[in-house]
């Protein structure tokens, strides 16, 4: 087992000190000599027994048995009985009331030891100690049986401590949680087990299915880099000791650490919508093994369709019997009941809610770049023709743009940061030959947009490049905007083709990527080398709520072999290894807002509080995101003050150092001998860390995220892939063209199939749970610091203050990339702090403080 003997030697010795205390050294002693401790215990189930008689708890105090000893003082053991029930959030909770006899000089409370001898897990929500002030434990885990786990669980309470101002009678138990929690790197990961370790990404192929489940391990080398993801230590496959194992079915019970698991409302939940998934992203799969639901749709009026009538997906004879091969049979019969019951009927997305046709507008095609749901690819162009990194230069010529620059000469344009560029080509290309196989066909694209009076954006040239057949060189095709005939058919085309390579960077490297995946390291090292305890703990924990979980599940789903995102995306199989290639160029300090702003020349630095002007302001991903980066930093920067006085307190921090020095050299080892990292030496070194981490778990997580139904739910506003290539004149494919273009549109677009598959994907990734938390909230018991309630409540107050901003922009008739065409309000970082009741579903707006979905 692999948390047998991870218990320290400091617990050890609670558990024998505990078993003869009160029998041992209670008789004899008067009442007046001590004192009672009322408190309650808050549990919640999730279909379990109730764990009544069989869970123990006792108390730690702040006040050492013996003096240098680093052991708290200990209550007597009490049981859990006589809970009354109630509903909380839609579950059953039960709270108990205990009560503690201590001596008088017992000292504060500080740690709860809870040792479960039920035989089922439980989730433990909270307790509460009723002293001279309220003492507040915030769970939130499972808990499981002390046969299985072989250790007691400790709970801090929400009292914050610097390591050197540990309370003497919590210094061991703090060493020893933080030791029990690292593991030893051995055997394979139980579900109970608390541990927390790094790994390569070694389990997305399944090369014991055959060659073409074959996939490259991530991370750990030159060639693939990558940040490393929580260890589950699964044996390798038979046929690559270096690849781990992947069970036959799908699997939703991957092994994540049960701090880290959704709380029962959410699994509730999660489990719910995984059947509604289930039953739109499994049975269109099973029906394809039989050529059902195949082929492309043929009209416009066929695509609405999609969303307008009642799909039959009852499952019957040999797609029953492929279904029951893909899934485990509990999930196998909640997926059948559900496909009889419940026709697949798909919402309207936002984007042909006023207009069917508004999406197809060039100015609506330029306005997603700086408001959709990939706002930060597109940057200034500073040089034109634009050229790539071998150096090879664009083949747009200044003839093609300088008649629709709005009167300004090319010279003028450029210098006016007038021209602006979303540029697809370089990481694709060296990719395009792999990619272009199996029908799929596909361009390294470049897109020239002129910036107009009124800051809307108008695309002005579209290149297509291929490779060439010798090294460096490239065939490329430049295709200029066109409103009428054949060559506006032809524009369209180009603009299909461009949304397909945006829809892979967007859903490969912007969502996963540069969220998901680099986050995790980030709170393995969080958990590993920051006390519960430790302030930036404190500080950092709601922004990692759920992320390793849905981490876990994207593996054995999403992003495997033969996983959604191979089957809908245009990168296929290469789809991880392309991300890999574009994690080489990822730079922490370049993930803040406003030096992402300047990197990409959208923003020049200032002396203003946000610490850069942005080029025009109406660009709406910018604009609301510089005054939600400006606040979640000084948030941060208060709550830093109050615990770190100058610089040497941030160096003299042993536990801060061990955690930014494990991410630096572990959890994104590959990048360790990179110069940029932050020494972590000053105080702004830490507070711009901490504000970027933040701002990654949850604004830039909710701009890319929450909008995708609103927008791809419609495949043809985001196609993910082509299946033909642009027809050049005098071949049989123009011809096939000429004769209607519209069926030719529609036979270049993904199938049924692959559009089905990923509109349900984006439904399922676009919904809020109801028991989603965002920014700016936290339970009012979070901390007992009122100087921190206090700049928390600051912090709060300053982000309904920007909701009131951002819905008065989106009133603004000036600013027309607000709404645009197919108006849509920009939301995606409307905080939606101000509201408290349940948000679930798809709401367009929120920013929630994780990446919980």
């Amino acid at each position: 087992m692999a948390s047998k003997g991870l218990l320290c030697s400091c617990l050890q010795d609670y558990l024998s000190a505990i078993r003869g205390k009160v029998a041992g050294e209670s008789s004899g002693k008067t009442k007046s000599s001590t004192t009672i401790i009322k408190g309650e215990v808050v549990i919640i189930r999730h279909g379990e027994s109730d764990p009544e008689k069989s869970v123990f708890v006792q108390i730690c105090s702040c006040t050492e048995d013996k003096p240098r000893s680093g052991k708290g003082k200990l209550s007597e053991q009490r049981r859990l009985k006589g809970g009354k029930s109630y509903d909380f959030n839609g579950m059953k909770a039960t709270k108990y009331t205990i009560k503690f006899r201590v001596e008088l000089d017992f000292g504060i409370p500080g740690a709860l030891v809870i040792k479960s001898q039920h035989k089922q897990k439980f989730f433990l929500q909270s307790a509460t100690l009723q002293t001279l002030h309220p003492i507040h434990f915030h769970c939130n885990s499972w808990i499981y049986p002390f046969q299985l786990t072989k250790a007691n669980r400790v709970f801090f309470s929400n009292t914050s401590h610097l390591p050197n101002q540990t309370p003497g009678g919590l210094r061991d138990l703090r060493q020893g949680e933080l030791k029990s929690l690292r593991g030893n790197k051995t055997g394979e990961r139980k579900e109970w087990d608390r541990i927390y370790d790094y790994d390569f990404y070694n389990d997305l192929g399944s090369p014991d299915k055959g060659r073409e489940h074959v996939r490259p391990v991530l991370g750990g080398t030159r060639s693939h880099p990558y940040p490393r993801r929580g260890r589950t230590g699964r044996p390798p496959s038979k046929a690559d000791p270096l690849t781990e194992s992947r069970p036959e079915k799908i699997n939703l019970d991957i092994y994540v650490p049960p701090d880290e698991r959704f709380s029962p409302k959410k699994l509730s939940e999660f489990i719910s919508n995984s059947i509604q998934a289930a039953v739109h992203l499994l049975i269109p799969e099973a029906k394809l093994a039989f050529k059902q639901d195949s082929g492309s749709f043929r009209s416009f009026e066929e695509t609405s369709s999609f969303f307008s009538s009642n799909k039959n997906q009852v499952v019957e004879g040999d797609v029953k019997e492929v279904l029951k091969k893909m899934v485990p049979e509990k999930l196998f019969k909640e997926v059948i009941h559900a496909s009889n019951q419940n026709p697949v009927k798909f919402p309207l997305p936002q984007i042909i809610a006023e207009n069917e046709l508004a999406w197809m507008d060039d100015e609506e095609f330029g306005r997603q770049m700086i408001a959709g749901i990939n706002p930060a690819k597109i940057q200034c162009l500073e040089v034109f023709p634009p050229q790539s990194k071998n150096g090879v230069c664009s083949s747009i010529k200044e003839s093609d743009i300088k008649n629709n620059l709005d009167g300004l000469s090319l010279t003028e344009a450029i210098n006016g940061w007038k021209i602006l560029i979303l540029d697809h080509h370089d990481y694709l290309m060296p990719f395009l030959n792999r990619i272009n196989t199996k029908g799929v066909c596909a361009y390294a694209s470049r897109t020239l947009l002129f910036r107009r009076s009124d800051d809307t954006l108008k695309p002005i040239a579209i290149e297509l490049s291929l490779p060439g057949s010798s090294y460096a060189s490239e065939n490329n095709m430049v295709l200029l905007p066109a409103s009428h005939g054949n060559e506006a058919a032809l524009w369209q085309l180009a603009k299909a083709h461009v949304v397909a390579n945006d829809s892979v960077h967007h859903q490969l490297i912007s969502h996963w990527l540069q969220t998901h995946a680099v986050v995790e390291p980030f709170i393995i090292a969080t958990r590993r080398q920051l006390s519960v305890m430790h302030p930036i703990h404190q500080l950092l924990d709601p922004h990692f709520k759920d992320t390793m979980h849905i981490n876990a599940l994207a593996r054995s789903i999403l992003i495997n072999s033969g996983g959604v995102l191979e089957k809908i995306l245009l990168s296929g199989e290469i789809s991880m290894e392309l991300s890999s290639e574009v994690y080489k160029e990822w730079r922490f300090d370049q993930q803040g807002l406003p030096d992402d702003l300047i990197k990409r020349g959208m923003a020049l630095k200032d002396s203003n509080p946000t610490g850069v002007q942005l080029l025009f302001e109406d660009y709406p991903y910018g604009a609301d995101g510089l005054e939600i980066w400006t606040a979640i930093k000084t948030w941060v920067t208060d709550f830093c003050s109050i615990f770190y006085k100058d610089d040497n307190s941030v160096k003299s921090d042993i536990e801060l150092q061990a955690w930014w020095s494990e991410i630096k050299n572990i959890g994104h080892g590959d990048k360790r001998n990179e110069t940029w990292w932050y020494k972590m030496k000053e105080f702004s070194e830490l507070t711009q860390a901490l504000t970027t981490l933040i701002w990654i778990a949850s604004a830039l997580h909710a701009s890319v995220n929450f909008g995708q139904y609103a927008y791809a739910g419609y495949p043809l506003n985001r196609p993910t892939l082509c299946r033909k290539f642009i027809p050049k004149e005098g071949s049989i494919e123009y011809a096939e063209f000429l004769e209607d273009p519209d069926k030719y549109y529609f036979k270049m677009l993904p199938e049924r199939f692959e559009m089905s598959l990923a509109v349900a994907l984006v439904e399922v990734l676009s919904q809020h749970t109801s028991d989603e938390v965002y920014l700016g909230q936290r339970p009012s018991e979070w901390t007992d610091n009122e100087e921190v309630k206090h700049k928390f409540d600051k912090f709060n107050a300053e982000l309904q203050k920007i909701e009131r901003k951002i819905m008065e922009r989106n009133k603004d008739p000036r600013l027309k990339n607000r709404c645009g065409p197919v108006k849509i309000p920009y939301k995606l970082l409307y905080p939606d702090t101000s509201s408290n009741g349940p948000k679930e579903g798809i709401t367009g707006k929120g920013i929630p403080n994780s990446i919980s979905i």
